[in-house]
């Protein structure tokens, strides 16, 4: 009987989450594409990359349950996603848990609609974290432009977003692998605030003690720095999709199912701000 699970995008800022907070550790098995950025010394590593599906099979050998993640760099489902999952269903993979998007089920251009219906056609259990803007993408995706210039620029305007930390959805993503109760349900996971970039600017301007303002580049200015900064034309598409949506009040959406999986409240923005403050120095 199958028991392992494995982790993909384990080197990342979400599936490093999972790993931190998973109960039983030896059961864990984490998917990365460079061997030399192991990310836990208590769980095992192996080989693994979308792109070359001579990787799978041992990936998925004896695995029961995997945490999937899109790399930001893959675009094409049908050829690097979709062949992944057949694998896992050959291998007798009971359960994904799949890393999706908010506002997913309404937005058919984005990589992950199609990969949510690949899995509910597949046989296999599966859990949708339906997760908004991570405020991670600050100290990351975002780290330099704030760090050295001082400025946030993303084209969404005055439009608001329900950030909510990785650390949460590590959290939650770690108990729907291992708790009853989340297979085939879609959660949509948020903060407990909407904020609009202004007011993150302002955030983070208080906590960090120096100016960091938003500018609000247009559409074609924010896709030309992004291909500069040597971003992958396919994850620069992807993102300036989900801007634009979110210009229309798409990510400015609350719930509770951050707050009812986990039994307290989602972490702050300013919060989040205060633990990271060294990622900006």
């Amino acid at each position: 009987m199958n028991s392992r699970i494995l982790i993909t995008g384990a080197t990342g800022n979400v599936g490093r989450e999972v790993i931190r907070v998973f109960p039983e550790k030896s059961l864990l098995r984490a998917a990365v594409s460079d061997m030399g950025r192991a990310c836990d010394n208590q769980i095992e590593h192996i080989h693994f990359n979308f792109e070359d599906a001579a990787t799978y099979p041992s990936a998925l050998q004896d695995v029961r349950s995997v945490f999937l993640m899109r790399p930001p760099q893959i675009s094409n489902v049908k050829k690097y996603i979709a062949p992944v999952i057949d694998a896992a269903q050959a291998a007798g993979v009971e359960h994904i848990v799949f890393l999706s998007i908010v506002g997913v089920d309404k937005n058919p251009l984005v990589p992950h609609h199609k990969i949510e219906n690949l899995l509910r056609a597949s046989g296999m259990d599966w859990t949708f974290l339906r997760a908004s803007f991570f405020m991670q993408n600050l100290n990351t995706t975002h780290r330099e432009e704030i760090g050295v210039r001082g400025e946030i620029a993303v084209p969404v305007g005055k439009s608001k977003t329900s950030f909510i930390d990785v650390r949460d959805i590590g959290a939650i993503g770690a108990k729907a692998l291992t708790e009853p109760g989340y297979r085939n349900h879609a959660y949509t996971l948020t903060g407990s605030e909407a904020l609009d970039y202004f007011q993150i600017a302002d955030t983070m301007t208080s906590v960090l003690g120096k100016p960091i303002r938003y500018v609000n580049p247009s559409l074609p200015r924010f896709v030309r720095a992004q291909l500069t900064a040597g971003r992958p034309l396919g994850f620069t598409l992807v993102m300036s999709a989900l801007y634009t949506l979110t210009r229309f009040g798409t990510a400015a959406t609350v719930t509770q199912d951050t707050e009812n999986l986990l039994g307290r409240p989602p972490i702050l923005f300013r919060q989040y701000v205060e633990d990271y403050c060294h990622a900006w120095e």
